[in-house]
């Protein structure tokens, strides 16, 4: 969603700048990490003054000619037309540290995609810029304004649903998502990827993020954006949101996995990960893979009508990437062995990770 003004250069290929200021990191920085390694537009730089002067991989692990700097003004010297917000903040606010920088853009009439649950118009200042410089702010978190209740759309015959789950939040499910889609593309077979956050929504240009719906329309906001996707598309990749056994999430995950209905399932877990994100303190742990492949098994199962074929989880995609080699090819056997499933890391294994899970996503149709 826009300011009520656009900007100029409308029709103009999209550069893109990534506000990051002080947070241009692994674990600060999932947005601006998604769109540096799968972003159809060119990114021209990531705007960071504490780490000014150096490239995007040296931090992330991703974006090698992406240059990191100091400010609004060297990132339009590079030609940046966009200003995407690169980090999450705690509770969803726009971090003080940016609110002049966005102000900046806004008013020299550049576009502000903001990926935060905070508006950006919201703040009187941001609203004024807009205004007398006649920047854009594209909401990627706001819903449409009517969604149905989910339950009472079918999809098109022949299409088959694929949900990436996780065994906790930020796992890397879009990740895992997009590079199926990929797999399956190579493999000649009709894929699309279904965005449901915002991370997600700003790679694919298009997308709902389930996490700002109304609860009682989660599920029909994922029937719908599944739904239409299967209208082109033999495969549809749905985006996972969250964890079932997350106290603060499986809401958004459960109306997700009802809402999209799907066939299949890829679990995707962070083999750092050993508490629930968020509850280290609490010590709430992450359960053996083989119970998570159970529940989300038992939970697609109270949407499938009598008659329909269980969903089933059919592989692993495997997050690596705190890990060295050894370790993590050690992990991925192991994975596979106690759950009975392929695994992969797509990431760290490239195209033969991915290649292997959708592999298995083929094979579970064929058999």
């Amino acid at each position: 969603m826009s300011s009520p003004v656009d900007g100029p250069g409308a029709g103009v290929p999209q550069r893109v700048a990534i506000l990051a200021e002080g947070l241009f990191t692994r674990a600060t920085a999932k947005t601006a990490i998604g769109a540096l390694r799968y972003a159809p537009y060119p990114i021209v730089a990531v705007i960071d003054s504490t780490r000014a002067g150096t490239t995007a991989d040296e931090h992330v692990g991703v974006g090698r000619d992406v240059p990191v700097v100091p400010s609004l003004d060297e990132a339009r010297r590079l030609g940046a037309t966009v200003l995407l917000i690169g980090t999450a903040a705690a509770g969803g606010r726009i971090p003080d540290a940016y609110r002049p920088v966005l102000a900046q853009a806004l008013g020299v009439g550049m576009a502000v995609w903001n990926g935060l649950h905070e508006r950006v118009l919201d703040d009187p200042a941001l609203a004024g810029a807009a205004h007398s410089g006649r920047g854009s702010v594209r909401e990627l978190r706001e819903p449409p304004a009517e969604l149905p209740v989910g339950g009472h759309r079918a999809r098109r015959d022949g299409a088959r649903v694929v949900l990436t789950v996780g065994t906790d939040a930020a796992v890397g499910k879009m990740t895992a998502s997009l590079e199926i889609v990929a797999a399956l593309s190579r493999a000649g077979q009709r894929a699309a990827f279904v965005a449901t956050g915002q991370t997600g929504i700003a790679i694919a240009g298009s997308g709902i993020s389930v996490d700002a719906v109304v609860a009682d329309f989660i599920a029909g906001a994922a029937e719908q954006l599944t739904c239409e996707a299967a209208e082109s598309a033999d495969w549809v990749v749905v985006e996972g949101q969250g964890s079932l056994t997350h106290p603060g999430f499986s809401g958004v995950t459960l109306g997700l996995l009802h809402g999209s209905a799907p066939d299949l399932m890829v679990l995707c877990h962070d083999l750092s990960r050993h508490t629930v994100k968020g509850h280290g303190e609490s010590g709430l742990p992450i359960r053996p893979l083989r119970d998570y492949v159970r529940i989300y098994e038992d939970a697609a199962s109270w949407r499938r009508p009598p008659g329909y074929p269980p969903a089933r989880v059919v592989a692993l995609a495997l997050n690596t990437s705190t890990t060295n080699a050894e370790f993590a090819m050690a992990s991925i056997a192991g994975a596979a062995h106690e759950t009975g499933l392929p695994a992969a890391d797509p990431v760290r294994e490239g195209h033969a990770g991915a290649d292997r899970l959708a592999g298995a996503l083929l094979a579970s149709v064929r058999a």
